[in-house]
């Protein structure tokens, strides 16, 4: 859908939840009434007729465009592209890791060596890449969807295998609130649906804790990584030794 044709969409949704028909905002507009349902139907209309509408609404262009942008579909995967021009650079996928966790401009540049120009230069990137809506006063909107996952053998997942994992699991684990568990079982087909939504609730929990957390001092806060994973897997050396 084009802009234009969203930007109708919530014009319409306005006019029905003011309970204004199109009699009224032609009467309002000092025009005909099959002239204003041509207009919206085709979406043909001068910048000064939408403020001529926003008026009648008690709103602005402004507040309507936010509404646009906040009603399009959020991204539940990005594309093979996208996720490579993400780890093209290690200071973008810095940003990017950290805008997805809702940091400010400050934050990012007060915790980091990065100038505020760098970051927001890379905050533009992810604009442009769609991952972002970049807006004034160096805020930011994300369009990714609750349900948002890297592809399982996109770039990002194969950067992760070949530059990450290792490091990450060769810690030891042993603070009192750090753990690794290492379960195996053979287990139904059917279940491990179950299983799967049960992590993700997991994920979805931490990433909502993480989200009302930013209200705690950043003196009493701490980065933690929480992996979840289950696979049909065997360990290599296993599975050399089966009949």
């Amino acid at each position: 859908m084009s802009s234009t044709q969203d930007l109708i969409a919530v014009i319409k949704r306005e006019l029905k939840a003011q309970h204004m028909t199109y009699a009224d905002l032609a009467a309002a507009l000092d025009m005909a009434e099959s002239s204003v349902k041509r207009m919206l139907a085709k979406g043909d209309m001068a910048l000064s007729r939408i403020d001529a509408i926003c008026r009648v609404l008690g709103t602005d262009f402004a507040e309507l465009s936010r509404r646009v942008a906040d009603e399009r579909p959020m991204l539940s995967q990005l594309s093979v592209e996208q996720e490579r021009a993400v780890i093209a650079d290690k200071k973008l996928l810095l940003v990017a890791v950290y805008a997805m966790s809702q940091w400010s401009v400050e934050q990012i540049v007060a915790a980091y060596r990065i100038s505020e120009a760098e970051c927001v230069k890379y905050l533009i990137q992810l604009d442009r890449l769609g991952i972002l809506e970049l807006r004034p006063l160096n805020r930011y909107r994300l369009k990714l969807a609750k349900t948002f996952k890297w592809r399982p053998n996109g770039p990002v997942m194969q950067f992760f295998r070949e530059h990450v994992a290792l490091e990450y699991f060769g810690g030891a684990f042993a603070h009192e609130d750090e753990a690794l568990f290492l379960v195996h079982g053979n287990i139904s087909r059917a279940a491990a649906p179950g299983l799967l939504d049960r992590m993700q609730k997991i994920g979805h929990d931490f990433s909502q804790q993480h989200l009302s957390d930013q209200k705690v001092p950043a003196g009493e806060r701490e980065g933690y990584t929480m992996i979840l994973a289950l696979r049909r897997w065997e360990y290599g050396a296993f599975t050399a030794l089966r009949r």
